[in-house]
């Protein structure tokens, strides 16, 4: 895991200019900081190592191949790179490294770009082949890793972050400021899902996509090496043996993720998808093995899960360290945590999430596995229930709707948009935003955005028809590969790294994501339960009362608690009052005044829509700024 920064260039690259920028993102490898350069042909690497696997030296990057001809810069982990690495041994290949960068090198020699639908893992990597003087780029199939880059009439620059990419000398600091604040009032709505960044002059590869750059005329070419088809679809005579099967893959992706030369632990929420981790885990290494695990509490607030942790601690044996993210401890990290997110967070479950990673840096654990992804992979929220009974309709399974669609109403009552909801989204939108003013009421966030850009921040990104038959199936995939996937997986990149820390995905595997999409849907949220794979087929790993716990419940604080605390209101008083945010062409400053005022009375739900711009102005305050300025990190920690 690692940070990586490259630039070619048809003039002499200024190598101090690029390794400050370099140093810009230090946090994501303490343990390594190398640079290559070639004067010739006017590129430049550098990387920041953070050593998991082969801690030696051998590992170190930017690699070179044995003969030269290829170097590489890479960051992320290839899970399966022993059996990559043994297939090519047997076909006469020699490596002068344990690592599994050495295999990405020596596999491109021998497949090409068809390397890349080999490597399970998480990646973003560049490979330059000095004889043809091109440069292969690629990001992992779920876009874990991030890959952002830039272009000019005279160079190509990719990295990373967004700070190492805004401090080289010829890239605007411009950014849009009407898909930050859509981002802001819709997190998975904009700033993950398109190539297009928010800042004009970066964009990014999208999952699983990969590029070529000629580097002596910077033409380059873009496709994408993984998809799935949705066409595609599995069935079985009995439902154990499809659960038999994700178990198998399950079970095989958490033990490939455990590969590392440094410790390895886990993320513990007391949810389904992070305790049936921990169980496969305890199941993989025995009963007697030591394995830490990491949680985030609020003690006395309906948000603390403890309960159901604790169960799964006990359970399972493992050594239980605890942290309880406050609002006093979130306005004093506020600055670096707004540093290294580089862009406005959906809510406090961001920061909690940081404080569960700065956790395991204090207990010196590397490497932790966490649960993202199975919810958008398996309808993790009840919200999928609406697509489930669509795809069933589709199908015409009249009698399995009419046996389960009470039951739906009764277990998970938000299923559905009712009719008050459909009613009032039938309204026009600047009627309601005209009567929300006159009466002072609403929650919209969209009521606190200047006439016009109310109108064009949309309530709902619309779905798309994917095409295969079975709108389940195209919001999974849409969700996992286009939506909110992508943006949960920017923030744990960004926290996990803050810290020095790498996080693995065992749901984010291509295998899994590849078998629960080809599924019928009464084989993913049938019987009346969301992620129904992981209820029955992981039933081994977890204590009863969380495998038919019905409920979903996010990691966050209790945010709305957070607003009886002075010290916030008194910081969201002078946000609000701020200069820049009086002169906001968007926000409007007396609608969220008013907001403040009604929190102040009681209404602390409405804190949750507060946040938005809140967050938005110290994203500006404490990132935008300094970024544009070229302050480092460590200015703004102190």
């Amino acid at each position: 895991m690692c940070g990586i920064l490259g630039l070619v260039s048809k003039d002499p690259i200024d190598r101090g200019r690029a390794h400050a920028a370099l140093d810009l993102i230090a946090h994501r490898g303490p343990d390594g900081d190398n640079s290559w350069h070639d004067s010739d042909a006017n590129i430049w690497f550098g990387h920041r190592r953070l050593s998991i696997i082969d801690l030696s030296h051998a590992g170190d990057q930017p690699m070179h191949s044995a003969d030269g001809r290829f170097v590489l810069i890479f960051n992320g982990e290839i899970y399966n790179y022993v059996e990559l690495r043994n297939e090519l041994i047997a076909a006469g290949v020699t490596f002068q490294s344990a690592s599994d960068s050495e295999v990405i090198i020596e596999g491109y020699r021998a497949w090409g770009v068809g390397v890349l639908t080999k490597l399970n893992g998480m990646f973003a990597l560049a490979l330059y082949d000095r004889g043809q003087r091109m440069m292969l780029c690629a990001r992992d199939r779920h876009a874990e890793k991030p890959f952002l880059y830039t272009m000019g009439d005279r160079f190509f620059a990719f990295g990373s972050e967004y700070k190492a990419l805004l401090a080289l000398p010829g890239v605007p600091h411009d950014h849009d400021e009407l898909r930050v604040v859509t981002e802001t009032c819709q997190p998975g709505s904009s700033a993950d899902r398109q190539r297009q960044t928010v800042f004009t002059a970066i964009e990014q590869l999208l999952p699983g996509e990969a590029m070529v750059v000629n580097c002596a005329t910077l033409e380059r070419k873009t496709w994408r090496y993984f998809d799935i088809d949705l066409t595609r679809q599995r069935s079985f005579a009995d439902p154990k043996d499809a659960m038999a099967e994700f178990r198998d893959l399950f079970v095989d992706s958490v033990r490939i993720r455990m590969r590392s030369d440094v410790e390895v632990g886990s993320c513990l929420s007391g949810g389904l998808d992070s305790s049936a981790i921990v169980g496969a885990v305890r199941h993989l290494l025995g009963p007697d093995a030591v394995y830490h695990t990491f949680t985030g509490r609020f003690p006395g607030t309906p948000a603390d899960e403890w309960h159901f942790a604790e169960m799964v601690v006990n359970a399972s044996g493992v050594v239980s360290h605890i942290v309880e993210p406050t609002v006093d401890r979130f306005i004093a990290d506020l600055p670096s945590f707004m540093w290294h997110n580089e862009l406005p967070v959906g809510s406090s479950s961001q920061f909690a999430q940081w404080c569960v990673f700065r956790l395991a840096k204090e207990h010196n654990v590397t490497v932790l596995l966490d649960g993202q992804g199975a919810d958008e992979l398996m309808g993790g929220y009840e919200q999928y229930f609406a697509f489930y009974i669509r795809s069933l309709k589709a199908r015409g399974e009249t009698a399995r709707l009419a046996r389960e669609l009470p039951e739906i109403e009764r277990r998970y009552p938000a299923a559905q948009m009712d009719r008050a909801m459909r009613m009032k989204s039938a309204v026009p939108q600047r009627l309601r935003h005209a009567l929300a003013h006159m009466l002072n009421r609403g929650s919209d966030i969209r009521f606190g955005l200047k006439p016009g850009y109310s109108e064009a921040v949309s309530e709902h990104t619309a779905r798309q028809d994917l095409g295969s038959g079975d709108p389940l199936r195209d919001a999974l995939y849409e969700d996992s590969f286009e939506r909110f996937l992508t943006t949960l997986l920017r923030y744990g990149d960004r926290n996990s790294m803050a810290h020095s820390r790498e996080v693995r995905l065992p749901f984010c595997d291509h295998r899994l994501s590849e078998f629960v999409l080809s599924l019928p849907p009464e084989l993913i949220m049938g019987n009346v339960q969301t992620k129904r794979p992981i209820r029955e087929g992981l039933r081994e790993f977890l204590p009863e009362a969380i495998a038919t716990r019905w409920n979903k419940q996010g990691f966050r604080p209790p945010q709305d608690l957070w607003f009886t605390s002075p010290g916030f209101l008194e910081l969201m008083q002078d946000t609000l009052t701020s200069s820049s945010f009086r002169q906001s062409e968007i926000w409007d400053q007396k609608w969220w005044l008013k907001v403040l005022d009604r929190i102040r009375a009681g209404d602390l739900g409405l804190g949750w829509n507060l946040w938005q711009p809140f967050i938005h102005e110290m994203w500006k305050q404490h990132f935008l700024k300094p970024a544009t300025q070229g302050i480092e990190p460590k200015r703004l920690a102190a």
